[in-house]
């Protein structure tokens, strides 16, 4: 058995609730759909294939949620990167598909909570903060939107003073809460969906590195000690699948993202920068996020990072950001701190598509992952039956890689992020 990675040493690591093994592929299997990546598109389209009564054949190189699903800030959050470009390219002609999609994922999550019994700590409750005028006028229009859409009982517009009494800090000038939206423990989401579609019939195996696909009438997905020949085969790898470089090459980018878990928080502590138990994200470009565990420890994130190089030290280069936030954490002892890479795509659409009549692909969320991962996945189940709007939807959208290989890539990209950086600072 080849040896994948270990998770990483996060809060979610230390308080996962499963640790199901997943033997890894040894021999020739023979199945309907191959998925390649454990990930929540992976685990997502497994699931929606194995209840529908497909055979799958999940595989993995590390262990299930290893990536970005196992690390994220955990928020559950309505609509997708990229949504003012696909509204360009239509010309506002599918703003209402955009929106049902963009929620889509949320109830497929709480669908499956209730139906599996999963237990992730899910809880209703986002909220967007401004740092600054212009982002205040953003979130007035936005709740205009929002209200338009029939969500005037789920959203509400809070003014600085409300805002300084929700969050414990006099940072932000306004915020916008969305109760539809949610947060949650994603390691244990995606663990949970996992075991569920290994339970419906779904094959499942760790520790399996794919080598390369043999295309044809039934494609092969060779793996280094056995192979899956399936009707058809979905990559679902995101930041760090290298598969199909000619198709998909220099269009998907890995960058760092980084997230401190404090020690527990007491009662008052907790209700002092956080009294609405809710998610948060400003609204930078290069943003922050925060939230409260179920066991009341403030999970910071943020610091994005394009240069493919994580820091020496992670809680060194995120507490001054937290501090600056809320001086009165000071004090706080932090248990853990991780980070990892998400796949984000230039023009921040993602990518769905095929690589052939019978070989698919859904990577490249650019942040928005718990909720599009799993639209994005029913939609891989649907292409399978034949039902492929979703993904031809999507596969309309032009992409151009950015030339001279994945490591000049990400460079030019984060030249590209110093742009929005300064805009930040506007």
């Amino acid at each position: 058995m080849s040896a994948g990675e270990p998770h990483t040493t996060s809060y979610y690591a230390a308080t996962r609730n499963d640790d199901t093994p997943y033997a890894a592929l040894q021999g020739e299997v023979d199945t309907d759909v191959c998925v390649i990546g454990g990930g929540f598109t992976g685990v997502s389209t497994a699931l929606t294939l194995a209840e529908r009564g497909h055979r799958v054949t999940l595989l993995e190189q590390n262990l299930i949620s290893w990536g970005a699903s196992g690390r994220n800030g955990g928020q559950v959050i309505g609509g997708m990167s990229g949504e003012k470009r696909l509204s360009k390219q239509w010309q506002g002609k599918r703003d209402n598909f955009m929106f049902e999609l963009g929620y889509r994922g949320h109830q497929l999550i709480k669908e499956r909570i209730e139906k599996y019994d999963i237990a992730c700590d899910f809880k209703h409750g986002y909220m967007d903060v401004a740092l600054k005028p212009r982002q205040v006028r953003d979130l007035e229009e936005w709740h205009r939107e929002l209200c338009e859409r029939g969500m005037g009982e789920d959203v509400r517009l809070l003014d600085r003073g409300e805002v300084r009494d929700a969050l414990g800090t006099d940072r932000y000038l306004g915020g916008l809460v969305n109760n539809r939206n949610g947060h949650l423990h994603p390691l244990n989401l995606c663990l949970g969906e996992a075991r569920a579609a290994a339970q419906l019939g779904a094959s499942i195996h760790e520790h399996t590195k794919v080598l390369h696909i043999e295309h044809g009438r039934r494609p092969r997905v060779i793996c280094e000690n056995g192979s899956v020949t399936a009707d058809f085969v979905i990559i679902a790898g995101n930041a760090y699948h290298r598969l199909e470089r000619k198709k998909l090459g220099g269009r998907v980018f890995p960058a760092g993202s980084y997230i401190l878990a404090t020690e527990p928080l007491s009662e008052a502590e907790a209700a002092e920068v956080n009294a609405l138990d809710v998610a948060v994200c400003d609204m930078n470009n290069v943003l922050d996020y925060f939230r409260l565990s179920a066991d009341r420890r403030m999970l910071f994130g943020g610091r994005c990072d394009y240069s493919g190089r994580e820091p020496a030290d992670i809680a060194g280069a995120m507490l001054p950001r937290m501090h600056s936030i809320w001086p009165q954490l000071r004090n706080k002892r932090i248990d853990y701190a991780w980070g990892g890479m998400m796949g984000i795509v230039v023009n921040r659409v993602p990518l769905l598509g095929r690589v052939t009549d019978n070989v698919f692909y859904s990577v490249g969320y650019s942040g928005h992952g718990v909720n599009m991962t799993h639209a994005c996945g029913e939609a891989m189940a649907d292409a399978v039956e034949g039902s492929c709007d979703t993904m031809e939807f999507f596969a309309s959208v032009p992409h151009w890689p950015i030339p001279l290989g994945q490591w000049l890539g990400a460079q030019s990209v984060a030249a590209g992020m110093l742009y929005y950086r300064l805009r930040d600072l506007l």
